[in-house]
This record gives C-alpha cells, sequence and structure tokens, in this order.
C-alpha cells in the first residue's frame, strides 16, 4: 500500500511537472516531457503518447498517430527530438463504415473520454490486444498493465492520448496494476499537459498566421513592382545568415554577440518586415526607369511635338516654293532644320534615359532646345482630371493658337505638399529628415536635368520615405515583449554607422547589432539583385568592392562586413539567389581594408 509520504511527494513532483510543461516552446520536447514525467509519477516501464489529427484522407476521419514512444527495458526511444520515427500506423477513430473502433483501448479513450485502467491485457476482455501479443512475441516482452489515459483541453475536446504501461513496483522487477492513486495522478497531469499542448500549438499557430500575413503583405509589395520581385523574402534570409556567422564568431570586437532563439525569431520578424512601408511608396515612383515617366513615359509627350515642329518646317518650305521662292535653296535649308530637329530630340531621348551624368554643357543645351517654340490650337484644359485642372487654373489659360516653349516646367506640374505629407522636425519618432517643398515637381526641363539616376529629389525622399512608414506602421503595432525591438530592427536599415542616414540619422554606435547587420544585408541584395530596371545587377566581386568603399567611407559596420566575408556568407547566399554568371572568383586580400 502506498504511503502518505510517497503519494505527497509525487503530488510535489505533479506540481513541478506542471510548471515545467508550461515553460516549454518546442513542441516535440513538450511531447517528451509529458510522457517522461507520466512514466516517473506511475512507475511505469514504457509509454507512448498518440496525437489526435486529421486524417490525410476525407474519408478516413480523425486518427491517433504514434508521437512518442519510450520505454528502456527494450531501449526503445522513438519519436520527439530522436529522429527515430515510429514504424507504425496510425489508429483511426472509426472503420470505413463509420463505426467506432472501440476495439482499440486508445481508439476508444479517445472517442469516450474515459480513462481505461487494464490489470492485465493477456485476460482482460472486450479490447483487441492483438498487436500487443505479437510485439511481445517479437520482442520477448511481456506488456501486462495498461494505463490509458485521454487528454483534453480547457475545453473538454480530446486531443490525444497518453498509455502507459506495466507499473513496476519501485525497488523490484515485480510489475503492478496501475492503483487508483496512479491513475488519478495521470489524468492530472493529462489535464495539465493538454492544456500546455493546446496553448503551444495556439502559439504556434498564431505565429504561422502572423507570419503569413507578414508574407502576404511582402507578396503584394514585391508584386506590384516587377522590379522588386523577391526583395521582401531575400532579405530576411540573408540577414540570418549574417547574424547567425556573428553569433558563431569567438574572436574580435563582436565575440560578445550573442542570440537566444528569442533573439532569432525577433530578428527574423523584423527582417520581414523591413520593408512593409513600401505599400505606401507609388509603383511608378519605385519603378520609375527614364526622367520623364509617371504613369507612362511623357517622352512619347515631347516626341510629338518635335514631330509637329519637322511638319510645320516642311509645310513652310512648301508654302515659301509655292510663293515663288528659291526651291533648291528652300529644300536644302529644310533638310538641315529636319536633321537639326532630329539630333536635338536624340539629345533629349538620351537625357530621357539618366545613364550619364548631366554636366552644366549638357542642362545649358536642354534648356536652348526647351526654348524652341511650337503651336498649340486645342484646349489643353479639356479632358483633364479634376486635380490637374485645379492646378491648372492657377495660371490664365492662353487664348488659341497659343505658342508654347518645347519643353517646360509648368505650374501644373508642381503637385504641392499636403499636411498629412508633412513631417514636423519635432516628430514623435525621432526622424530627422529634409521635406522637400513640392510633394512632387513633373516639370519637363527639371526631370531632364537631373544630374544621376531618374529620380527627383521629391522623388528620393518619397522614396525614402518608406523607411519612416515601416517604422510609424509598426509603432502602431502591440507587439508582445519578445518582438518589442522589432521597430527598432527593422527601422533602422538605411542608416550609417556616420550618422547620415535615414530616417533617425543614428550613430553606428547607438544601433544594436542586429539593426547595423540587416542594413548590410539590405545593401548587398540590393547590388546583386537582376530584377531592378535601372541598373544590371553587380558580380560578387563588384558587389564587395563597393561595400568595401561604404565601409571605409563609414556608411556600414566595418566589423560586421569583415565578418561578412571571412565567414563568406556572401558566397553561402550567391549559391542559393544569384545567377551563375554573378557568382565570379573572389580574391578576398584584394578587397580593399579587408584583411583574411
Amino acid at each position: 500500500m502506498e504511503s502518505d509520504e510517497d503519494l505527497f511527494r509525487r503530488l510535489e513532483q505533479l506540481n513541478e511537472i506542471g510548471a515545467a510543461l508550461s515553460q516549454e516552446k518546442n513542441i516535440d520536447r513538450l511531447l517528451e516531457k509529458i510522457l517522461l514525467a507520466a512514466k516517473a509519477i506511475t512507475h511505469a516501464a514504457g509509454g507512448t503518447l498518440y496525437v489526435l489529427e486529421d486524417s490525410d484522407e476525407d474519408d478516413e476521419g480523425p486518427r491517433l498517430r504514434f508521437a512518442i514512444m519510450r520505454n528502456e527495458a527494450l531501449g526503445i526511444a522513438m519519436g520527439g527530438t530522436t529522429g527515430n520515427s515510429i514504424p507504425f500506423y496510425p489508429i483511426h477513430l472509426r472503420g470505413k463504415d463509420g463505426r467506432p473502433n472501440n476495439q482499440m483501448v486508445a481508439a476508444y479513450a479517445a472517442l469516450t473520454g474515459k480513462t481505461v485502467n487494464i490489470a492485465d491485457a493477456y485476460s482482460q476482455e472486450g479490447f483487441d490486444f492483438s498487436g500487443t501479443r505479437n510485439f511481445d512475441k517479437k520482442t520477448g516482452y511481456h506488456s501486462k498493465a495498461f494505463l490509458t489515459v485521454p487528454m483534453k483541453n480547457h475545453e473538454s475536446e480530446i486531443i490525444g492520448v497518453l498509455q502507459l504501461i506495466n507499473r513496476m513496483e519501485p525497488g523490484t522487477n515485480e510489475v503492478r496494476s496501475f492503483s487508483p492513486s496512479d491513475q488519478r495522478l495521470a489524468e492530472s497531469l493529462s489535464s495539465q499537459a493538454a492544456i500546455a499542448l493546446t496553448n503551444r500549438q495556439l502559439i504556434n499557430q498564431l505565429e504561422v498566421l502572423f507570419e503569413s500575413f507578414i508574407a502576404l503583405i511582402n507578396a503584394a509589395i514585391d508584386g506590384k513592382s516587377p522590379y522588386t520581385g523577391g526583395h521582401c523574402q531575400r532579405v530576411p534570409v540573408l540577414t540570418m545568415m549574417l547574424a547567425e556567422a556573428v553569433n558563431e564568431t569567438h574572436d574580435g570586437p563582436l565575440h560578445e554577440f550573442r542570440m537566444t532563439d528569442k533573439d532569432r525569431y525577433e530578428l527574423k520578424i523584423a527582417g520581414m518586415l523591413h520593408d512593409c512601408g513600401k505599400v505606401t511608396t507609388p509603383e511608378y515612383v519605385v519603378d520609375k526607369a527614364t526622367k520623364l515617366e509617371t504613369l507612362y513615359d511623357r517622352i512619347h509627350e515631347i516626341r510629338t511635338r518635335f514631330e509637329v515642329l519637322k511638319r510645320d518646317a516642311e509645310i513652310d518650305c512648301l508654302k515659301a516654293i509655292c510663293a515663288g521662292g528659291d526651291a533648291p535653296k528652300l529644300r536644302a535649308d529644310l533638310a538641315a532644320e529636319l536633321k537639326t530637329l532630329d539630333e536635338e530630340f536624340a539629345f533629349v531621348a538620351a537625357c530621357n534615359e539618366g545613364g550619364e551624368f548631366m554636366a552644366p554643357e549638357k542642362v545649358a543645351r536642354l534648356k536652348a532646345i526647351a526654348a524652341r517654340t511650337w503651336r498649340r490650337t486645342l484646349d489643353d484644359r479639356l479632358g483633364v482630371s479634376r486635380d490637374e485642372g485645379e492646378r491648372m487654373a492657377k495660371r490664365p489659360a492662353a487664348p488659341l493658337p497659343a505658342t508654347e516653349s518645347l519643353l517646360a516646367d509648368k505650374p501644373e506640374h508642381v503637385i504641392e505638399r499636403g499636411a498629412q505629407d508633412q513631417m514636423p522636425e519635432d516628430n514623435r519618432w525621432g526622424f530627422k529628415v529634409k521635406v522637400p517643398r513640392h510633394l512632387y515637381n513633373r516639370g519637363e526641363i527639371y526631370n531632364l536635368s537631373i544630374a544621376r539616376g531618374t529620380l527627383t529629389e521629391e522623388e528620393r525622399y518619397k522614396i525614402n520615405d518608406h523607411m519612416a512608414q515601416t517604422i510609424i506602421m509598426l509603432t502602431k503595432l502591440p507587439f508582445p515583449k519578445h518582438l518589442e525591438s522589432v521597430p527598432e530592427l527593422a527601422g533602422g536599415h538605411h542608416e550609417k554607422m556616420d550618422g547620415t542616414g535615414y530616417p533617425k540619422r543614428l550613430l553606428g554606435g547607438t544601433m544594436s547589432v542586429p539593426a547595423r547587420v540587416m542594413a548590410i544585408a539590405d545593401i548587398f541584395e540590393a547590388l546583386t539583385a537582376s530584377d531592378r530596371p535601372y541598373k544590371k545587377a553587380k558580380t560578387l566581386s563588384e558587389a564587395l568592392e563597393i561595400m568595401a568603399r561604404m565601409k571605409k567611407e563609414k556608411h556600414i559596420d566595418p566589423d560586421l562586413f569583415d565578418v561578412f566575408v571571412r565567414k563568406k556568407v556572401y558566397l553561402r547566399y550567391a549559391e542559393q539567389f544569384l545567377d551563375r554568371d554573378q557568382i565570379d572568383e573572389v580574391d578576398e586580400s584584394r578587397i580593399p581594408g579587408f584583411a583574411p
């Protein structure tokens, strides 16, 4: 008979187990703890834990899957974290005819919600133990006493079954049946375990839902622009690669950096959300491949104006000939004028591409071409949108026919910055940004005169603004404590070590190591991405050379860049994501400022 002292000790053990179960985050380890704890408090020699799940086949209904098996006497340790799969088919709760499978004791417990305590399986009637007997024949084991307990969660739903085999009398090899106190302890543990397991499964499901929702946003961001597709997926992968490499570094300035599982998950989520603010960036700004492009490339309008000038020149020539002018000379003058117009349009078109630096002499030539005039005979206010009409009303309508400059910066080209687009200097997010006066300026001369690239000051601000919007959006979310650093991590990847970055102009020392890691990942992905309209993807050696210069100029963390190169993170990423022709030979000894 069990002593009060032994029962009290087992109750204390049950309380300790309950506390331990509530802290476990890994499902497999949790299942193992449940089974091992049940074995310990009931002195069982072996046991199996089944998890209730839906069948892969719709017509087979729910089933019990073998999740964990343990029997030290037979050296059995399968399922869970062991890596050893369990070679048994699941137990279906109902047959193909729909009838309950009450012959299998585990299925019976799951169907009825009742505990089954069997003293001797070999003499017990009403259940099918043929599988147990065959197992005993093969192993020489004797499976006698069975205690099968349904696992009910807080909503009294069956989520699994705990089955214990052969209660061993402490200090002896004698097999006893499970006592009423064993049953009550097992039922109590089963209830605690079911709640702990349900909670962990619910948390996991919420995490999956959360990550799936983020992936949905990223797919929308990447999907709305054919030129940034995959960026939101690739940067988190590279971020984690570099972070793990730093975590494994045991010497140098970063030797103290270590990540917990919590840190890893937080950085993973931050990486996935690092560009969520791009949902606010118009795709015609992100995708702007030429200087005059908005929703379409306005070079076509200018081409038409040149065509008008050429037609006018031909008409003037023919009129002069008809009036008795010197035909050969007039035709020669016409040919020269047409050639000049062709050359001038070719120059304007080349300016529009944004491939070369616009030196002052080029801008001067552009303005000289712009001064040409053409005649408009149609009202330019017919058929325009309400917003454009309001902008055009700022200047008086010219009487028709109107003489206009070939290229112009008109009042209606300027879109004013509204109150909702202002960023006060004392903003609560700590942004330190220079806000352009206008929201957009679509002036033709203004855009064609862009010195480098295709973006105006206003458009570059709008693109950079995605960082501010990312922080604004993320600070509005009620992140739990283990994710509270997500806004800081996600919002810092455009900051620079020298404090000239965006949007807070943070000095490198004020940023966490993971935030600086993401900055390097974002830059390397952008340099090597092959889906941008405005640049050719860099090879490995080209990208590393550029980043070495950025390191020298104190734009990126020098210690992290050294780990990035030394641990060959760049190569592992390249093998997974880059085109084969981008993966060239990298001589690390020739990378400026890097000592292998």
